[in-house]
């Protein structure tokens, strides 16, 4: 197994980051890449102000997430949770007792390649991994890197070292970043959910005021909630919301703020999302209590409610958007059909459910509500009431009960 390692503050975790670490993942055939956060770097203190080590653990969380690597990529906390300064080659030598048949590739810039010998224990490090250098421009690569490349060659003559040039990575010191966010810029060298959090939480004096965000300000913040894998979703959710808000006459600004919103729990367990309900006084019935689909539906609600300051009709939109329920609101319908026929949905039924959308809002719901139902029932699951509720008031309005 071939393992690259990448550390650092990530004090944040930008583009630059990600697209090199990318890039230096495929050329050398990676099969794991791990990130590493570091307790206290070695060569620098961190500045005054900087998020907890838990945050900047979160952050290269979701960083990683946003790779699209999937499990390949994983990120440790064994820095933070180790007293002292974060030296590589203690962190080398914890790593290859956890895997001791791998290959490991040390991942760096041009800044920790040049000054390399001036590390705790360099040899140490050789011995235990390759060096992966990654530049700029190619003055880097082919000026500074050879001739740093042929010291280190003729001071430990079996290190592996790999050099590379990555015109493409986004250029930008986190020192820059950080001040830029200050100013209330940056937001273009980072990844949507990196920014979402930082300004979630005020990082690096942010101070955006979470109950008052217009929907393009919503978006990375609702992004930070999610999976990587459950963006596109979320992001086809609130395409599809607005084209039905504004075919049938639903608030497209709310449609559009309660799509984002809709899943921002979704990744919860049923412990954390049970915390959630006894935090904000969610009730549950007992089938709610037992699915996490179910749950999430709730819980997002009162998120929107009590942490984004959502106007009820956004609020009950996400309640109901699982479950359906009888007397729904136009939003209400348009979001449940949104998250339903959303574009990147695929699945038997769902172009004649999305036509049913286009020839009537009703049409549709009952088509979906009649869907659930059957699925529910094929796999032997009990279904919600509020659903029945809902099929049941439509197939009367259509002289189907």
């Amino acid at each position: 197994m071939r393992i690259g390692v990448y550390g650092g503050t990530f004090n944040p975790p930008h583009l630059g980051h990600i697209t090199a670490a990318k890039a230096v993942f495929e050329l050398l055939k990676l099969d794991r890449l791990l990130l590493i956060p570091a307790r206290e770097p070695p060569h620098k203190v961190l500045p005054a102000g900087s998020p907890t080590a838990g945050q900047r653990l979160e952050l290269t969380r979701l960083a990683a997430d946003q790779m699209g690597l999937g499990g390949n990529v994983q990120v440790l906390d064994i820095e933070l949770r180790r007293e002292g300064k974060s030296y590589t080659s203690d962190t080398l030598e914890q790593l290859h007792a956890q895997y001791p048949d791998a290959e490991f590739w040390l991942l760096m810039g041009t800044d920790m390649f040049l000054t390399f010998q001036a590390w705790r224990d360099p040899a140490k490090i050789l011995g235990l991994a390759g060096i992966a250098a990654f530049g700029r421009t190619q003055s880097d690569t082919r000026e500074l890197f050879l001739v740093q490349q042929d010291y280190l060659h003729r001071t430990y003559p079996d290190a592996r070292i790999f050099t590379l040039t990555l015109p493409h990575v986004v250029e930008i010191s986190s020192t820059e970043l950080r001040e830029e966010l200050g100013r209330g810029g940056g937001q273009q060298y980072l990844p949507p959910a990196v920014y979402g959090y930082i300004l979630r939480q005020g990082l690096y004096g942010t101070a955006a005021d979470l109950k008052h965000l217009t929907p393009e300000q919503l978006r990375p913040v609702a992004l930070s909630y999610l999976k990587h894998k459950r963006i596109p979703h979320v992001l086809g959710t609130e395409q599809e919301a607005v084209r039905l808000a504004e075919r049938y006459g639903a608030d497209v600004k709310m449609a559009r703020e309660a799509a984002l919103l809709h899943d921002c729990t979704k990744k919860l367990d049923t412990e954390e999302q049970l915390e959630l309900c006894s935090r904000y006084g969610v009730e549950l019935d007992e089938l709610e209590r037992n699915a996490l689909k179910l749950m999430h539906a709730k819980t997002g609600a009162a998120v929107a409610k009590y942490v984004f300051g959502e106007p009820e009709e956004v609020v009950e939109a996400i309640r109901w958007h699982t479950t359906g329920k009888a007397g729904m609101s136009v939003l209400e319908k348009v979001l449940y059909l949104a998250d339903y026929i959303e574009p990147n949905r695929d699945f038997p039924g769902v172009e004649e459910l999305r036509q049913a959308c286009y020839r009537s809002l009703d049409e549709g719901l009952l088509m979906g509500l009649q869907m659930t139902a059957d699925e529910m029932n094929q796999r032997g699951n009990p279904i919600h009431k509020n659903t029945l509720e809902a099929l049941s008031e439509l197939k009367g309005k259509n002289g189907r009960g």
